[in-house]
């Protein structure tokens, strides 16, 4: 009986369903996108708590990239292109390459306003896509760290709206 115990860890990668590889394929870009605006802060941000809860983001989202990115690597599946070549307008909370740039070329008190918008948007589709893979995937890493991500983006979203006054 304890030998089998030893045998679910190899065996765990491969129960997982259709709903784990989208939830991994599609929040790989979404992560990177939050990454990428994140990132666009350190030199635009005016207000030093938008700065911290950017640097927040950031170092939340990058371990669960890798994460993520392991996963499909086990299952054999591929992993998404660096930032192009896919439609990302069907992923609740993208930004368009313009809403991007417009953000990028942002400074001060303006980028700070644009950027709270974007991530407010942002992990609102992250929450949607997070809910979806709870209630439809199959692999229990990934459900719970769809949990942990749902989580903590409703915290990081409750503290961007108090910071833009939308709440």
């Amino acid at each position: 009986m304890l030998a089998a115990c030893g045998g679910d860890v190899e065996t765990s990668a491969e129960d997982h369903n259709a709903a784990d590889v989208t939830f991994a394929t599609d929040m790989i870009p979404h992560h990177r996108q939050a990454v990428e605006m994140a990132e666009m802060a350190a030199t635009r941000a005016e207000n030093p708590e938008v700065l911290q809860l950017a640097e927040e983001i950031a170092g939340a989202q990058e371990p669960e990239i890798e994460t993520m990115s392991g996963w499909l690597e086990e299952w054999g599946e591929p992993l998404p292109d660096e930032m192009g070549g896919m439609d990302m307008g069907g992923m609740p909370g993208m930004m368009s390459e313009e809403r991007m740039q417009g953000l990028g070329e942002a400074n001060g008190m303006t980028f700070d306003e644009l950027f709270l918008e974007m991530m407010i948007e942002h992990h609102t589709g992250a929450i949607q896509m997070a809910q979806t893979e709870q209630s439809e995937g199959l692999y229990a890493e990934a459900i719970e760290l769809a949990e942990q991500i749902e989580a903590t983006q409703r915290d990081e979203l409750e503290t961007m709206q108090n910071l833009s006054g939308t709440n």
